[in-house]
């Protein structure tokens, strides 16, 4: 099973500010990662989880929570930690014949799944903004871009660990 994270940051690396994102929307972006998570299993926090559970992605959520009633929904599932979501989210993508999982967020989760990620989709969004959470910092000499697409106020990046299956 693959890992990728999917996340959209500003040109300094943030990701939110007070629990939102501190850019306007950009549908082309929303539209591009409600696609690409659709069927598979996504990892998330539970305040993360918490602010999208009226449109919930992907086809089972696993929270990673210390709290075991984090969640009261039928589609997911809490994790003690990485190990225990990454254990859930195999079996998860085995049920529904996928070989992808990805990780939503918020930024704790990111720094906790970074170093055990086989790809990166990215959409890098045009501007600095100020904010309070980061998507955590990444080694280039590690990582290359497979893919890139240019969007209308943002550039969508597909990075992959170098020496990984692309």
């Amino acid at each position: 099973m693959k890992l990728v994270s999917v996340a959209a940051l500003a040109e300094n690396r943030v990701i939110g500010k007070d629990g939102e994102v501190p850019w306007p929307h950009i549908e082309a972006d929303v539209r591009q990662y409600r696609r690409r998570v659709a069927g598979s299993p996504v990892i998330l926090g539970r305040r993360t989880f918490d602010s999208m559970r009226d449109d919930l992605p992907g086809s089972r959520q696993i929270v990673v929570s210390r709290s075991v009633d984090a969640v009261d929904v039928p589609t997911a599932t809490v994790a003690n930690g990485a190990d225990e979501a990454i254990e859930l989210a195999r079996e998860a993508a085995a049920e529904v014949g996928v070989d992808t999982t990805y990780v939503l967020g918020g930024g704790g989760i990111y720094d906790l799944f970074q170093p055990r990620l086989d790809g990166m989709a990215l959409s890098h969004v045009d501007g600095a903004y100020e904010g309070d959470t980061y998507y955590p910092e990444w080694d280039e000499a590690d990582w290359e871009v497979d893919e890139e697409s240019e969007y209308d106020g943002f550039t969508l990046r597909e990075w992959v660990k170098r020496g990984g299956a692309s």
